[in-house]
């Protein structure tokens, strides 16, 4: 029995047993968006840093931290 053989009856075996549900991050992730720009109201995830929430509020805004993200609290 060749290796191609081989592969077939697994692949067959494994589709036997029940697919698997897909599972997706998308969910995950909308729900860990928790900091909000109070300017522009886009969301960042609760790991996003304060140097990337400092490059937001200056590029987009010009403003600092403390003026776009007043809930923020450094970890």
């Amino acid at each position: 029995m060749g290796n191609g053989a081989k592969a077939q009856m697994k692949r067959e075996r494994n589709a036997k047993a029940g697919g698997k549900e897909a599972k997706s991050q998308l969910k995950v992730n909308a729900a860990a968006k928790n900091i909000v720009c109070k300017t522009c109201f886009q969301t960042f995830l609760t790991t996003a840093s304060e140097k990337l929430l400092e490059q937001h509020a200056d590029s987009k805004h010009g403003k600092t931290v403390k003026e776009c993200f007043p809930d923020f609290a450094p970890k």
